[in-house]
């Protein structure tokens, strides 16, 4: 028994399969399947047995289509709709067998969130009732008798398929708004016949499915049903509803799956696909009371962020299987290093979506924190470098760091220079406001990870061309990422105007009225932090006001926005700050009409700019010298995040 992790480490029987912990990797979509037929690929094994590798005891393949016609709703997702896909079907299943983890399948339809770019030619999009999506397809074609029986027929020819292939579980995908959930929603059945109207009858479609596949292939494959248990949209299926229905399924089914949300509304789908303005563990209240219902193993799922949130989990008996998804591609051995009593060890996930956000414009999966991920087949191991060199890093942000810790694991002599006495650039103080915790926790692993990995480490200390000089360095690398912009307004300089970092952190009083100057993220995420501490926060900027923040992943600025709303922020757009005041500040707008705004503290939010005439400087000292972060302009001109200056500085020192 594991001393630290007892409960997730003890084994558990579901069905006839005997699962050796409580992990699973939940369903992610990587795009790695052939875009044009969904075939399997040697980049899709790779992912996948990387996770199986991490220790979880399931390994599950995201959103996959039962009908290629009319429920697809991924560019690169699996294909099991034909025989000839057994074939790949079962090089991954070997993968993730070597490892002693169980192979599971998302299997869906889509219905009326179906991507309108992937339905075939003269094709419709389905549903139980003709009801759009707000930003999806436009016409919705109300299913008759024998669709329902074709689409029934084509789950139960998919169970045979993956029981051919060696599958050992099916997760039927009835959740968030799909087609299966859609039926089963009071919000989207709208029918009048034996499928619509009451719960009993509600249920029946799914129930039919449930029952086909069991008749096709009996229990030689494990099934696992994805529920949400509460669609948060006004006049959706509510948790009662949910248990009713998982009680009649459950003769059929051997885990229940406890989610939440619409992933077919941009409204809801924060609570589906959370971003860090949710709470941790927000489905775990939903599984715990599933658990009261049902003799079936419970999974429950939603920003688990730790192992040691998934152990208490497990310890209060709230559920069975602890879902997480992020997590385990943040980190490929998080199983394995809790297993070793390291959990301190484990870098954590952002919870950002920037990276795994990617498939939804058709791009393969990518993750901020871990650079591996999306390309396990070139960096399944990070090789010593053929010739160990003396590296110099000029700057300890998150790119410096990342820097560090690559060049380490490569062989290389590491000096770290800092001329701050911290590591973390504006990391620390963009991570200071209170729904930032992941940040944090992030933040805290990346510096003690570059304290720890071997490198010398000179803190205070600004690098000029002379210390260069005197280090003698083979490489250099330059990682001294960016600053505040400062524009040259009059006041700016003003008792009453801070910067956001200084908001951020507390670094200076706030008055009770607040402008914030910038509607970037920035901006945004400090009005919001300083709205839910009483404050009232007006947002000004150049741009429209429904445009702020546009360059932040849309699901996390669908959440950010909601949360301005509720408290009470007030933007407005279509306006530049002529002047700062004592009193406010001076504003005009595109009919160059002005207008002033009262405030106790201005806080100015306009950004950051690398710092390009230092890196340029310091780069002409080494002959092999290289940027990295947010004076990387190739990577910079897309954004300065995380994600990039972590990306930046693993491709660079990668090769060094």
């Amino acid at each position: 028994m594991n001393v630290k992790f007892p409960h997730v480490f003890q084994p558990l029987q579901a069905g006839r399969l005997t699962l050796k912990n409580r992990m699973e990797f939940t369903p992610m979509v990587s795009c790695h399947a052939s875009s044009r037929t969904g075939e399997v690929t040697d980049s899709l094994i790779e992912f996948m047995g990387g996770q199986a590798r991490n220790g979880c005891a399931v390994v599950t393949i995201g959103a996959t289509t039962v009908d290629e016609d009319t429920g697809a709703d991924f560019y690169g997702e699996l294909s099991i709709c034909h025989d000839s896909d057994i074939a790949g079907l079962t090089l991954l299943a070997d993968e993730v067998h070597r490892y002693g983890a169980k192979i599971s399948v998302e299997c869906l339809h889509a219905g009326r969130g179906v991507a309108p770019y992937l339905l075939k030619e003269g094709c419709n999009a389905v549903g139980p009732s003709s009801i759009p999506t707000p930003t999806g397809v436009r016409y919705v074609e109300e299913l008759k008798q024998p669709q329902i029986d074709e689409i029934i027929q084509k789950f139960a020819d998919c169970a045979e398929r993956l029981v051919k292939a060696e599958f050992d579980i099916m997760m039927i995908h009835g959740a968030h708004g799909n087609l299966l959930g859609a039926f089963l929603s009071p919000l989207t059945n709208h029918r009048t016949d034996w499928y619509g109207g009451s719960l009993e009858n509600r249920m029946r479609f799914p129930m039919q499915v449930l029952q086909a596949i069991r008749a096709r292939v009996g229990d030689k494959i494990a099934l696992e049903y994805r529920i949400s248990a509460d669609e948060i949209a006004p006049g959706g299926m509510r948790l009662d509803d949910c248990l009713a229905f998982l009680q009649q399924a459950e003769p059929y089914i051997d885990i229940a799956h406890i989610s939440q949300g619409l992933i077919v509304d941009v409204n809801w789908m924060p609570q589906t696909i959370p971003p860090y303005y949710m709470p941790h563990c927000h489905n775990v209240k939903y599984a715990e009371a599933a658990k009261q219902v049902l003799h079936i193993p419970v999974a429950t799922v939603g920003s688990i962020a730790t192992i040691e949130e998934a152990e208490q989990i497990l310890a209060e008996g709230k559920a069975d299987i602890i879902g997480m998804a992020r997590p385990h591609m943040a980190d490929g051995a998080l199983e394995r290093k809790a297993w070793m009593g390291k959990p301190e060890t484990i870098r954590p996930c952002l919870r950002c979506l920037e990276g795994c956000g990617n498939i939804f414009y058709g791009k393969h999966i990518t993750c901020s924190v871990n650079p591996v991920i999306g390309r396990e087949g070139r960096y399944k191991e990070i090789l010593h470098a053929p010739i160990a060199k003396k590296v110099l890093v000029v700057g300890g942000g998150p790119a410096g760091m990342m820097a560090v810790q690559t060049l380490r694991q490569r062989g290389h002599e590491v000096i770290l220079c800092e001329k701050s006495d911290r590591l973390g650039g504006l990391m620390a103080d963009a991570g200071a406001v209170p729904y930032k915790q992941d940040m944090r926790r992030y933040l805290e692993w990346d510096i003690q990870t570059t304290m720890d990995c071997g490198a010398e480490i000179r803190l205070n200390t600004e690098v000029t061309p002379a210390m260069i000089a005197e280090i003698q360095p083979d490489a250099l690398v330059v990682a001294v990422g960016s600053e505040l912009k400062r524009p040259p307004i009059t006041g700016i300089n003003g008792k009453n105007v801070i910067t956001v970092t200084e908001a951020d952190s507390g670094a200076k009083p706030i008055g009770r009225r607040v402008i914030v100057c910038g509607g970037g993220l920035s901006g945004m995420e400090c009005a919001l932090a300083l709205a839910q501490e009483g404050k009232q926060v007006t947002v000004v900027d150049q741009i429209p006001a429904e445009d702020m923040c546009s360059k932040q992943f849309f699901i996390a600025r669908t959440q950010l926005m909601q949360l301005c709303e509720q408290n009470g922020v007030r933007k407005l757009g279509n306006v530049k700050v002529e002047e700062i005041t004592e009193h406010g500040v001076e504003l005009i707008d595109r009919s160059w009409n002005r207008q002033s705004l009262e405030a106790d503290t201005v806080v100015i939010a306009f950004g950051v700019q690398s710092r390009d005439a230092l890196a340029d400087e310091l780069l002409l000292q080494v002959p092999e010298a290289y940027k990295v972060g947010d004076v990387n302009h190739d990577v910079a001109s897309r954004a300065y995040t995380i994600h990039n200056a972590n990306h930046s500085a693993f491709n660079i020192c990668v090769e060094i």
